[in-house]
Order: C-alpha cells, then structure tokens, then sequence
C-alpha cells in the first residue's frame, strides 16, 4: 500500500477543463444572431410558458403524496421523519387520512398560487421589453454578451490555486550513509533493481499502468479502465525520491505534467486509483513540495467523489471518471462493496481537505466510520461485504488479508496520522483486534501462529500472503494498545513474521506463495495450484521492515535480505521484473507482469529493511 510514505511523511471545488475543449467558439457563433430573432426567442419562450402551464398544472384527483422515510445513517444531509422510522433502513410508505387528504388539498391549492403568479409576472415583464425602444434593448444584448465573455476568460483561466498550507518537515530522505559496509552494499543493490524495473519500464511500456517484462510492452488491468494513466509512474515516484534517483523522478513529473489526464472515458477501482493515484501524487508533493502533485491530486479526488453518491455514502468499488456513474464488482456478494476498498479512504481523504479546506473528502470518510459503528456485528467481527444499497452485511466472510486488510491498517495509521487525537478511530481498531485474536488467530500443530479466515461461522486454516502484513501492523499498535498489551502484541507480530518466513523457507525459490494452509498434516504449504504463485508482493518484507525497526533483532535483515536476493535471482528478466507461477517449482514460468505496487512499496520496504 501507499500507507507507509504517507504515514512516514507524516473549501473549495478544483474545476477541469479538459486539453483543448472549449464552448467559445459556440458562444461567438450565438451572439452574431441578430437582435430581431433574440426578441422572438423570448416571446416566443414567455407564451409557451403562458399557455402550457395550464397544461401541467396538478390534477388533484391522480396525484398522491408518499413520505419517504429514511435512517439518519443512511442519508445524513436528511433530518429523518418524526413518524415511521425503520430500524432496519428501509423506505416506509405512509398511509392517508382525511386530514392528510385535506393538507394535501390546500398545498396544491397554494402551489397553483404560486404558479400564476408567476404566470403574470413573465407576461407583465414581456410587456416591459416590447415598450423599450431598439436601442435601450441593444444596450441589454450587449451587457449580457459583456456577462457571457467575462464567464468564459473565469473558465480560460484554469483552476484557482489551492490555499497554502505548511509542508510537514521529511525527516530521513537523505539520511547519510549507512555505517556498515555490507549494510551499503545491500542497499545500492536494492537501487540498482529499482534502476532495471524503472528503466525496462520507460524502454518498453512509458505511459503505460504497467509492464510486460517479458513481451516488453505496456501492460494494464482492468482496475485501471482502458487508459493509460501511467499507474507506475505516479506509484513509483516517492521510491525515485527516496532513492536519490532524481533524474528518473523529474521524467515522471514531466510526464505527469504534460499527459496525466483524468477527464478520459474509463472505469476505474475507486480503491487502487484513490492508493496508487492520490496516495502516489500526495507523497511526491510532500516529499518534493512541487504544487502540481498536489493539483493533480485534487482533480482526481473529485473525480472519484460521485462514487459515494449511494443510498448508503459506502461508494461504489468502481467508478467512470468521465460520467462519474458508479457500480460494484459482479463477482462481490449480492451487489457489496468490499471492506478493504472502502475502509482504505480515510488516510488520502484527510489529506485532501487537509490540502484544500474543503471539508467534503473528510465528511465522506468519516461518514463511512459512523455507519460502521452504528451496524451489529457478527462475533464483533467485520465481513468483508456491505451492501452500498440497503446498509446491510453481505456475507459472513471476514478475513485480515485479502478483501479485509487495509481497513484495519488504516484504523490504525489514522490514529498515529492525527498525533493520537482520533481516539474513535484507535478504539475501533483494538476492539476489531479483539475479536480477531479471538475468533480467527490460531496456533498450528507445530507451533505456527496464523490467522485464518472466518466463513459463515466456520474458521478456514488458511492465511493469505496479504494477511503477513498483519505482523507489522500488530507490532506497530503495540503502543497504546489497552490493558498493557503492548508486550502481547509485539510477540504476536513476531509470532507473525515467523511463520510467513516459514511460508518463503518451505518453498524452493525462497518466495512466498500467494496462500498456505494449516491441516491435513501441512503446515504454511500451499496446496492448491492456483495459490502457488508469487506476484512481487510485499507484504512479509513489511513485516520484516517494522519488526527490525521495534527489536533491532538482526535476523529480520537477514530474511529481508533472503527475499531481495531470491526475487533478484528468480524474478528479474531482461526486460524488467515478473511473477512467477509456482514458487515450489525449480523451473518456474513467469507470469510477464511487472506490478506498479513493485516498484512503490516491495523495494522501498527492502531498503530500510537491510539498513542500520
């Protein structure tokens, strides 16, 4: 995730006009109609309105009035219904009595009112104009193509620039060099894979969300759309600053600059675009204090707001940036959205209004917690599934890895991101702990601290590569943590790091599969043929990372070093960085992508990981 950077780094709309396009010319072409046809067009508009009115007036005797009652939670810019409220969320039609019947009466009564009213005054400003002479009414033309000019140069000029705000102090970009040689070796090795993965990109695949080392062509997903945004550029671009590589940084700011643009006609992950795209341009803006990240930030920020235009303010998991219409991933349960996509706003989000003074991307998130808060909660665990609809869980399948991760992370990181002010988001974070350690971490037979995942009331023994992020989270919260666990939970993230080490050690290229299992005799194995792959994920060498930075235990470098040296060895190709199918194969195949999170986390972790 982008969370690192952005932790360790730690109003008003932003118009957008795409390249090129303009209304003036339409505007000029208008205004050379004549002024005897622009006083037909308003005559002829005053006795349409006139005349089709009686038309549209309200037939008492076919209209019905309906209350529609909605929770608070559900819409919360909503005051909800004295009468007929549901628990449950749901609309509750009202019933008609007489005096709701003679109510109904007196308001249409007062609406037809009201519209002749109006009638009246449009005929006695009609006959206003037909007094005025010809020039009196060239002289109103001419204001008002005056108004439509000074419109347009508003627009022309772009965005207004965004309130400044003071930039956080960077402590440890440029940290000196490392005390130890073999500790400097290891890292300029490091450098020199982020050097060929950033290289073999802008040879083969600049422009593109990613790359196919192998085929040396772009590569993209369909959490990207059909454009190409350049995922790995913007991803990459803290990792490049970082490294010191900034001539590879200002190439990628060029291209930002120049190409990246959100106004294309694609659908796109709210969740990958809001941690890769706003996650990658916030850092680079923090770490260089270049304003146009920041900008770009903002316009995709409100791009990806409509997203949240649902009964519930849970967003959609996708959304066009063009039309800005919003829908759910079709295999996800009944319609749902996904914990993990919706939990994982928060950090970005506050920035944002942080950045801009506009208080609506904090208002989302927050939003998003109170509901949350509000639901019943089976076990006091949180599914991965939450229908955007009706407010209510999907099905019962909760994990700490895939689909469920990241809201605990950033539970978390939001409480050390606010100086541990956001005691809400801290209490929630150690009550969904508890009921983690309770129901889904488990010991294996020989020994192995895992965590399972919980399934319609039914823990399944399997623990997922993205779940090994869990064993720096839980060290990282140690303290602070309630009742004077901060022991308990750096022995559980150390229990953690070992038995995903276990999960690299147990394979013959020294990689991780993608999920192992605990039963049947196999421990941290994977069995299935499709979990045996290892796409450049950095999950355990994050663990590694917080658990050498807790404990200073020298063996966490070692297994940091370990998975550098087996991906340089087994995943580097000519062109690049790939995956590999099956980390227990001794002739792997690749599976010819270079993933944008590689570049942004995988190698940034690995180099503090082997330093002092």
């Amino acid at each position: 995730m982008k969370t690192p950077a952005l932790l360790a780094l730690s109003g008003r709309r932003i118009p957008t006009l795409s390249p090129g396009a303009s209304s003036f010319p339409h505007h000029r072409a208008t205004l050379r109609l004549s002024e005897k046809f622009i006083l037909l067009l308003i005559l002829s508009a005053f006795i349409t309105l006139c005349f089709g009115a009686f038309f549209f007036l309200p037939d008492n005797s076919k209209h019905k009035r309906f209350d529609l009652g909605l929770e608070d939670v559900l819409i919360p810019h909503i005051d909800s219904p004295k009468e007929g409220k549901h628990t449950s969320g749901q609309v509750v039609i009202h019933g008609q009595g007489g005096h709701d019947e003679h109510r109904h009466r007196e308001e249409e009564e007062s609406l037809r009112d009201k519209i002749r009213a109006d009638h009246e005054r449009a005929l006695q400003e009609a006959k206003e104009k037909l007094r005025k002479s010809r020039e009196e009414l060239q002289a109103e033309i001419q204001t008002e193509k005056n108004k439509v000019m000074e419109d347009l140069k508003k627009k022309d000029a772009g965005p207004k620039p965004l309130p400044p705000v003071p930039l956080p102090k960077v402590v440890g970009v440029s940290d000196g060099e490392p005390p130890e040689p073999d500790a400097k070796e290891r890292r300029d090795k490091i450098r020199e894979m982020m050097k060929h993965a950033w290289d073999s990109y802008r040879q083969y695949g600049w422009g593109h969300n990613e790359l196919k080392p192998l085929a040396k062509k772009g590569h993209s997903t369909n959490i990207f759309g059909n454009s190409q945004l350049g995922a790995t550029i913007v991803d990459a671009l803290d990792t490049l600053y970082i490294m010191g590589l900034h001539d590879e940084f200002k190439d990628g700011q060029d291209w930002i600059e120049q190409n990246l643009d959100f106004g294309v006609n694609a659908e796109v992950s709210v969740f990958e675009v809001n941690i890769r795209f706003i996650g990658g341009l916030l850092a680079a803006y923090y770490l260089s204090g270049q304003e146009m990240f920041k900008l770009k930030a903002v316009q995709l920020a409100e791009k990806l707001l409509p997203a949240f235009n649902t009964p519930t303010g849970i967003p959609w998991a996708m959304v066009n940036l063009k039309s800005g219409v919003g829908r759910n991933w079709g295999w996800a349960s009944a319609g749902s959205s996904i914990l993990a996509e919706f939990g994982t706003l928060h950090m970005e989000f506050v920035h944002l209004t942080y950045l801009t003074g506009n208080p609506a991307y904090y208002q989302k998130v927050m939003h998003i917690r109170k509901l949350l808060a509000k639901m019943d909660r089976p076990n006091g665990l949180y599914p991965n599934y939450l229908n955007p609809r009706t407010g209510r869980w999907g099905q019962h399948h909760t994990s700490v890895g895939g689909l469920g991760d990241s809201f605990y992370e950033y539970l978390l990181k939001a409480w050390l991101m606010s100086d541990k002010t956001d005691t809400e988001a801290r209490r929630t974070y150690d009550d969904a702990i508890e009921a983690i350690e309770r129901h889904l971490i488990r010991k294996s037979n020989g020994g192995l601290t895992f965590i399972g995942e919980w399934k319609n009331g039914h823990l399944e023994r399997k623990m997922g590569h993205l779940a090994c992020f869990a064993g720096g989270m839980f060290a990282l919260g140690a303290d602070g943590s309630p009742d004077d666990k901060a022991g308990h939970y750096l022995q559980l993230g150390a229990e953690i790091a070992h038995t995903c080490h276990e999960s690299y050690d147990r394979t013959v290229l020294k990689l991780g599969p993608e999920a192992f299992k605990f039963d049947s005799g196999l421990e941290a194995v994977a069995v299935r043929q499709n979990e045996k792959y290892y796409i450049l994920r950095p999950e355990v060498i994050e663990t590694y990372w917080y658990m050498w930075r807790f404990t200073h235990d020298p063996k966490y470098r070692q297994w940091g070093w370990e998975a550098a040296q087996a991906i340089d060895k087994y995943c580097r190709v000519s062109g690049g960085f790939s995956g590999v199918k099956d980390v227990y194969s001794s002739n792997p195949t690749y599976d010819d992508v270079q993933q944008s999170f590689f570049l942004a986390e995988t190698l940034k972790i690995s180099v503090p990981v082997v330093l002092q």
